[in-house]
């Protein structure tokens, strides 16, 4: 039987999605796990941090995550080894990518959307060869994200300690997501 959702796609970011991307970002269950109220975002600091030319040279690519024509969510994914600042000092394999998502209504949580935008973001990073590896690093107390990601075929590695804190690292390799392809 087809599938009669919407689809979900992710489409590149453009500097005219900047006021969306700070609403959201200014938003309580966004706040919540997206560095608190005292990393609240001004419009100014979203117009100079997430310009898609600025995250190029940082390089990271910004995704606005689309359920048919709505603009749903964010999503970003970066090149893990030398991302700086603190940040997976110990990656050696330039093949590994960092991804950070969002949801930007919470009405909308718990509802598999969730899994579905990081599932198109998995599939969209996998299509590039040089992709050996996905990475994320959610709160321990982020359980909703933690479910989101082992839904999408993430594997909890354990607890480390980011710039931002505690976090629990969990990936998913090339290898794991072309054999979850496979039939049988």
């Amino acid at each position: 039987m087809p599938d009669a959702r919407p689809p979900l796609t992710l489409r590149l970011l453009r500097a005219d999605d900047l006021p969306l991307l700070h609403d959201w970002l200014n938003r309580p269950h966004i706040v919540e796990w997206w560095g608190g109220e005292a990393e609240r975002p001004s419009l100014d600091e979203v117009l100079r941090d997430y310009q898609p030319d600025a995250m190029a040279a940082e390089r990271v690519t910004p995704y606005i995550a689309m359920l048919g024509d709505e603009p749903v969510g964010f999503a970003q994914s970066y090149v893990a080894m030398g991302s700086g600042d603190g940040w997976w000092e110990d990656e050696t394999d330039p093949g590994v990518r960092g991804i950070d998502q969002l949801l930007a209504d919470a009405w909308r949580l718990n509802q598999g959307l969730g899994t579905r935008l990081v599932g198109a973001l998995v599939e969209r990073l996998f299509a590039d060869p040089a992709v050996t590896k996905l990475q994320t690093d959610p709160s321990p107390d982020n359980q909703r994200a933690i479910r989101c990601y082992q839904k999408a075929g993430f594997v909890r590695q354990g607890l480390v300690t980011t710039p931002d804190g505690p976090a629990v690292l969990m990936v998913q390799t090339r290898q794991d997501f072309e054999r979850s392809r496979r039939p049988g």
